[in-house]
């Protein structure tokens, strides 16, 4: 390649100019661009290449150069290029059109400027029309010139002209995402006073949606009479000379009442000098001495409310005093008692400016004690005591000697592993290919075999194995396909079936198939359980649609890109997931985020692209909980606010009610629809499907018995292997007693969770399963074999 010519040497005496950031401000906000990137799509080398180079290298840009249309697209999509020059003179290599329509088909091509090198034409012959190369998608044209000048010209004219305007649109993005997310209401009018724009605080304050308001006049809509008469005119008899106005203003919402606002508006200059558009900026006025008083009042309300309403349930606890997470019978299971376990009681509660109830409480006692005997007092120190700790519901185990295995599960699921810190790094790879699938055009295509084993679907003795091996390791998206259909969760979303099929495959290939147990045949089993419970009388008329939406996703995506470890060897292995989420609910928190990040990556498969905001957040947040829920940390809480909140109050309506049976419907069906008792369900739902492998059929709770320990086992050897801390001992390979796991399994996690799921749900097939393999696991240990099976006889 040549260098500068002795003219481009007089123009820059100095040299190339190097531009290490564009700087340039846009109002009060300054946008920095890092230097230009250019593609330069050339198929051979030539003096045309060569100048456009150096025009970059004089520009300060970075270049870069493709030979094909392929390894063009490829470095697009890498460096993301603000300028993109394509040669258009030799289509013998390649279209200049198809390979401008390739690059213009990625997203992030709409703020890149694309070039089109034509050949020079004779002097005799019309020019070309531009039309063909801007339908292909092409900016602008550069008719043939090897001079760098020229070139550098060409490019310094598109920085200064399109790539500018596309940075500042760009900026644009992030300046209206900060609007979306402020507090303050904003309205955005035209000069003619017609709503441009408002963000979701002023849909909010003011009750409408954007859609019934932007493109109407402000003169449309309903004005409070509260205003003084001349309060429009003055207004806009400021902002019309370019004045700000600022000041108090009552506003009509859509439900037709008045607010008193705090408004600012500020006119904003655009083209040729002229007012444009008028920035209103809004907030509920408030007045401190009525506030005060007002929150006073509804705080002593809330007081005397909440003082009757524990009067109330202190005498449902009378009447119905014997069921609690623990006191529930156990089935097939002789548990030890809840009263046997020791808690822990290391952090104190300190005073607090705003009271929470569990403060309250200790406030009465220690108000009690004051005129209590002695014996009464000292029995109050240790409710105190008790109550005084963070870990209320997590009970405390004897020593390792007395029941080893229930001590390694409880280690190993419910904390979070911190025994010592590794510096090994636990990186686990991410299955997220997608080439191998093969997926059925529709629900209707799906193959006959299959759509024969699916027909069972809605049977709690549905076989997830068969299907496992049907679908080649693929049940998730055929048997989410068939029960999201039963359930109209297109429908609800407002999105069409491929796309459900896309989200499903996608949601399916972020499974580690490798995992023995946390793969997708999982996933699709906790969807069938979580379908099944859903279907129940009960649980159906306590949960509307949005609620059964969200648990059929949150079952799909519960542990997706699940590693196969758990939470305690992450945080021992110093995991990059650990770090990210401080050691607390790791992969749960980060299964429902890959899941809504990989549902919104791609429109193709995102579930939720058309369904309205409001609607989206509830449903994201119903889903969110649903996942977290499934973290062990916190499964007797769970539990025991279900009972607390649920069944006792359900089971003393059903003894002492001597009213009519419709009132007493009624009465239940109270405590089951409020907000805070369908989350309870909510989550004791999607936690007795994730781990209701125990109350299945004799075989598949074999299995799933011989895949988790498998699990456990690999995790084991993995921990001596690194040098960490074992997390759970008892699970070598070598050593360990797979009924006894299973036993205390049962015993500590399950009887007690599937006994108040029952008692709500009505479950009476699922307790006889539970009963048959609890016995099942018993006889194989009282014969002392460790493994699945019994032996063959002799």
């Amino acid at each position: 390649m040549s260098g500068l010519s002795t003219e481009e040497s007089a123009i820059f005496p100095n040299g190339p100019r190097k531009v290490s950031a564009t700087e340039e401000c846009v109002g009060p906000m300054r946008l920095t661009q890092e230097p230009i990137q250019v593609l330069l799509v050339f198929a051979k080398e030539d003096s045309q290449s060569d100048a456009f180079w150096w025009a970059c290298d004089r520009a300060g840009f970075r270049c870069n150069i493709a030979r094909t249309p392929e390894s063009a697209v490829e470095c697009f999509l890498d460096k993301h290029h603000e300028i993109i020059v394509i040669d258009g003179r030799h289509s013998r290599y390649f279209e200049p059109e198809a390979v401008c329509r390739l690059i213009r088909a990625t997203k992030p091509s709409e703020n890149t400027v694309i070039l089109a090198v034509v050949p020079q034409k004779p002097p005799d012959q019309d020019e070309p029309s531009v039309l063909p190369l801007l339908c292909a998608g092409f900016s602008r044209r550069f008719v043939e010139n090897s001079s760098v000048s020229a070139c550098y010209n060409e490019l310094i004219q598109i920085e200064h002209g399109e790539v500018r305007c596309q940075f500042k649109l760009r900026a644009c993005n992030s300046v209206f995402t900060a609007l979306e997310h402020c507090q303050e209401a904003v309205e955005i009018t035209s000069e003619d006073h017609i709503i441009q724009y408002v963000n979701p605080a002023f849909e909010r304050m003011m009750g409408y949606h954007k859609g019934e308001l932007i493109g109407k006049e402000l003169t449309e809509l309903p004005k409070s009479d509260k205003n003084r008469a001349d309060l429009l005119d003055t207004i806009n008899t400021c902002i019309k000379k370019g004045k700000e106005w600022q000041g108090i203003y009552y506003a009509r919402k859509k439900s037709g009442d008045s607010i008193q606002q705090h408004v600012k508006i500020t006119p904003v200059i655009g083209q040729g000098g002229k007012i444009r558009h008028f920035v209103a900026i809004k907030r509920p006025h408030i007045d401190n001495n009525n506030q005060v008083h007002k929150f006073n009042k509804e705080e002593r309300c809330s007081g005397e409310h909440s003082q009757s309403e524990c009067h109330s349930l202190r005498h449902r606890d009378r009447r119905k005093d014997s069921i609690d997470a623990r006191s529930l019978s156990s089935r097939g299971s002789d548990a030890p008692s809840l009263q046997n376990r020791r808690y822990s009681s290391v952090a104190r509660i300190h005073s607090m400016t705003i009271e929470a109830p569990i403060t309250k409480v200790i406030n009465i006692i220690n108000a009690a004690q004051e005129s209590s005997p002695v014996t009464v007092a000292e029995a109050l120190d240790r409710v105190l005591e008790i109550l005084r700790t963070t870990e209320l519901y997590s009970p405390q185990l004897a020593s390792k000697e007395d029941d080893p295995h229930t001590n390694d599960l409880v280690g190993g699921l419910m904390s979070d592993g911190l025994r010592r810190l590794s510096g090994n790094e636990y990186v686990f790879c991410k299955n997220m290919s997608q080439s191998q699938l093969a997926i059925p055009v529709t629900l209707n295509d799906v193959p006959p075999s299959i759509a024969e084993m699916l027909n069972d679907e809605e049977c709690w003795e549905f076989n997830i194995l068969e299907l496992e091996a049907a679908t080649h390791k693929r049940p998730l998206t055929y048997l989410g396909l068939k029960i999201f259909t039963s359930f109209s969760v297109c429908e609800f979303l407002n999105c069409s079936e491929a796309t459900l099929r896309s989200w499903l495959q996608l949601m399916e290939a972020s499974y580690h198939s490798s995992n023995s147990y946390h793969n997708s045949t999982h996933a699709a089993d906790v969807l069938h359980a979580t379908a099944y419970f859903l279907r129940k009388e009960r649980v159906k008329g306590s949960l509307d649609q949005l609620d059964e939406v969200a648990a059929l996703i949150a079952a799909t995506v519960h542990d997706v890109d699940h590693p196969g470890r758990t939470n305690s060897f992450l945080c021992n292995a110093g995991s990059e997931l650990a770090i990210l989420y401080n050691d607390t609910a790791v992969l749960e928190s980060h299964h429902a985020a890959l899941a809504f990040q990989l549902t919104v990556r791609d429109s193709k498969s995102n579930i939720f692209k058309n369904i309205d905001r409001n609607q989206f957040r509830t449903l994201r947040q119903a889903i969110i909980d649903m996942v977290l829920a499934t973290e062990m940390t916190r499964h007797f809480e769970h539990v025991s606010k279900f009972v607390n909140s649920i069944n006792k109050p359900m089971a003393a309506i059903e003894e002492t009610s001597t009213s009519s049976m419709n009132s007493d419907c009624d009465s239940q069906a109270n405590i089951r629809n409020s907000p805070e008792n369908r989350l309870l369900i909510k989550r004791m739902l999607i936690k007795c499907a994730d781990v209701a492998n125990p109350c299945r059929p004799l075989e598949l709770c074999i299995e799933w018995a011989g895949r988790i320990s498998e699990e456990y086992f690999a995790q084991t050897d993995e921990e001596k292997r690194q040098g960490l801390p074992v997390v759970m001992p008892v699970f070598d390979r070598n050593t360990c007693s797979v009924p006894k796991s299973q036993i205390s399994f049962i015993d500590y996690f399950i009887t007690d969770m599937f006994d108040a799921w029952d008692a709500f749900a009505s479950l009476p097939g699922l307790m006889e399963h539970l009963s048959e393999n609890y016995k099942y696991w018993k006889s194989l240990d009282e014969m002392k074999c460790k493994s699945l099976r019994p032996p063959p006889p002799s």
